[in-house]
């Protein structure tokens, strides 16, 4: 069982622990709020799409099988005007490792784990350094004494 809410995205490990189900399955849609995006550069970031599954090998170290997918919506460089960027994320491994290599104290114990934390780390790494509108149709890219030089021209 999956509960999402309030910042978090909870799987319930109990029948997983017991042995009654060798996997628990993630099919969730997850829209993450002003407040999780005020120290990114991103507008918005609704409808990511989160599909995977977690399992427990015989050494008790649970493995984790995540697709993330989505758009991402950031300022253009130029006009500060919203772009889209779509997004498809891949995550896999053990569990302890995953969570070392975020850095994060995810909360965690013998029976759930909030996995939101390591999504949204995941989509961190995603975020592109700049994106450019592809309509820039009136955008003055020169003028008296100055002009716009882009990446291509360096």
């Amino acid at each position: 069982m999956i509960t999402t809410g309030g910042d978090k995205m909870d799987i319930d490990l109990t029948k997983l622990n017991s042995c009654l189900v060798d996997q628990i399955d993630i099919d969730e849609v997850y829209s993450f709020s002003k407040e999780e995006l005020k120290k990114t550069d991103l507008i918005s970031l609704d409808n990511v799409s989160i599909n995977g599954y977690i399992t427990k090998d015989s050494t008790d170290d649970y493995q984790l099988f995540l697709s993330v997918k989505g758009v991402m919506i950031l300022p253009c460089a130029l006009t500060l005007k919203p772009v889209e960027y779509p997004f498809n994320i891949e995550i896999n491994g053990y569990l302890n490792e995953i969570l070392k290599e975020i850095d994060k104290n995810v909360k965690k114990d013998k029976n759930t784990i909030d996995i939101l934390p390591i999504i949204w780390e995941n989509i961190l790494l995603e975020l592109p350094m700049k994106v450019v509108s592809e309509n820039l149709d009136g955008l003055k890219l020169e003028g008296d004494g100055w002009k716009l030089i882009t990446d291509r021209e360096n």
